[in-house]
């Protein structure tokens, strides 16, 4: 087909393409019943006039901390009109102001100005509508490792948590998520004082509830008959061994497009092929994106290396250059492997023959560190 027939092609095998987008919510919600109750658990309390819990959230990209939250979000606001759920995402706002404006937008309907308005009055004006009308404030800090690169973490703990000293009867929580495992925060002693939260754990999908997870996405995205089960098969065990649900998910939404570009029924073989081909640059350029600086300068260092680059020598030019402990480097490292960007080949070589040869899984030409 040509650019003009494939715009101009009026047949679709999607009954609906949003199933497929990042924000989507799918009405069956599976395998995460444990941890979604812990949540319900933490908030339960402010339902009734009592003060709920904090929590961290903890997991692996994309096994479903954001959704699970969401979900539990709406079925609090369907039942009481007595707590402000606020869903906040912290690679988006980072500062102080950013977040309180977030809320305020949940409450009041629209965003505080920007200039000209201090901060001190946005959340002066947050604080005394939740003490008049008797509400509780329970938000959820996605990725908030950003608020600490930021150093903002600390300042926006305390104004959400000691609010009660200025605001009496005001009850406030945090639901702090981390998607980054080897992410070490460290609050300040005043914040440390009022949270202590309980942690909920998100483990990785297994192959089999990834399959449910595709397989209803699919239902829920093509019309019948589109997608083949050998084809969802494929893109499952290709899922699971990228360890990441949105691989599958964009690969479902790809396949579907070089189908109908090839003016077809139903998804082939070749589909799948051409869809795999075209997800790994796209997913290489997200995961060099979501690095964070630690992990970044350890890639350039492998990236810039002449010749065969050894893990012990690799751990003493980083420590050269950032004073980092042995730990700290074999922890990057560990990750970097665990996202795929390299390899770790045992040489046989070395004191106990445990000598590690690092090979990049990448071309470095074709992306930006």
């Amino acid at each position: 087909m040509g650019i003009e027939d494939i715009l101009m092609y009026d047949e679709s095998l999607f009954q609906n393409i949003n199933a497929f987008d990042p924000d989507y919510m799918p009405q069956n919600y599976n395998f995460r019943d444990t941890q979604m109750e812990a949540m319900a658990i933490s908030i339960r309390p402010a339902m009734i006039g009592g003060q709920p819990s904090n929590a961290i959230v903890l997991g692996s990209p994309a096994t479903g901390k954001t959704t699970a939250i969401r979900k539990v979000f709406e079925l609090v606001e369907k039942n009481t009109e007595k707590v402000v759920c606020v869903y906040i995402n912290c690679q988006l706002h980072t500062t102080r102001f950013g977040i309180f404006s977030q809320i305020y937008k949940k409450m009041f309907g629209h965003v505080p100005p920007e200039t000209g308005v201090p901060f001190s009055r946005i959340y002066d004006q947050i604080m005394q509508n939740l003490q008049k009308n008797n509400k509780s404030l329970v938000i959820a800090l996605d990725d908030v490792n950003y608020l600490f690169q930021s150093k903002t973490a600390n300042k926006v703990f305390y104004d959400m948590l000691r609010a009660y000293e200025e605001y009496p009867g005001v009850k406030t929580a945090i639901f702090a998520i981390l998607s980054d495992l080897e992410f070490k925060y460290a609050f300040d002693k005043n914040v440390n004082s009022v949270f202590i939260p309980q942690e909920i754990h998100f483990p990785l999908y297994s192959y089999s509830e990834i399959e449910d997870i595709l397989r209803d996405r699919a239902k829920a995205g093509f019309f019948p008959g589109v997608l083949p089960d050998d084809i969802l098969e494929q893109i499952a065990m290709y899922t699971h061994e990228n360890g990441d649900l949105r691989v599958g998910i964009n690969l479902l939404k790809s396949c579907g497009n070089f189908a109908e570009a090839n003016a077809s029924r139903e998804i082939t073989q070749e589909h799948f092929d051409q869809a795999i081909e075209s997800l790994v640059s796209i997913n290489v350029a997200e995961t060099l994106h979501a690095l964070n600086d630690s992990e970044k300068e350890l890639l350039k260092i492998i990236v810039e290396w002449d010749g065969v680059c050894r893990a012990g020598e690799l751990a003493e030019m980083y420590k050269q250059k950032t004073n980092s402990s042995y730990a700290s480097f074999n922890r990057l490292l560990d990750k970097l492997e665990f996202v795929r960007l390299v390899d770790t080949k045992f040489t046989g070589k070395g004191v106990r023959g445990n000598s590690r040869e690092i090979i990049l899984r990448f071309n470095p030409e074709e992306y930006t560190i």
